[in-house]
C-alpha cells in the first residue's frame, strides 16, 4: 500500500493488491468517500482514488509507522 501513498490508483490496482474482489474493495472506498477521507474521479471508464487530503495522508503514514516499530519491538504484555 505504501507505493500508494500521494498518488491516485485505479479500483482493479487497488483489489489486485489486497487480494479482494473489486466489488468489495469497491464497497469500502464508498465508505471512506462518504467520510471525506478519499476522493474519486473518473476518467473514461476508470475511476482513480485518493487520500482527500494531508491530514489523511498523514494519518495513514503514522500508523503505518506505528505497525513497523510494533513489529520490530516486541513489548512485554501487561
Amino acid at each position: 500500500m505504501r507505493k500508494f501513498l500521494g498518488t491516485k490508483s485505479l479500483l482493479c490496482d487497488l483489489a489486485g493488491l489486497i487480494k479482494m474482489s473489486e466489488s468489495a474493495v469497491s464497497h469500502q472506498l464508498r465508505v471512506l468517500r462518504s467520510m471525506g477521507l478519499v476522493n474519486y474521479r473518473k476518467q473514461g471508464r476508470n475511476v482513480f482514488y485518493s487520500l482527500s487530503d494531508s491530514h489523511a495522508l498523514n494519518i495513514y503514514r503514522e500508523l503505518l509507522s506505528h505497525l513497523d516499530f510494533s513489529r520490530s519491538v516486541r513489548l512485554p504484555d501487561t
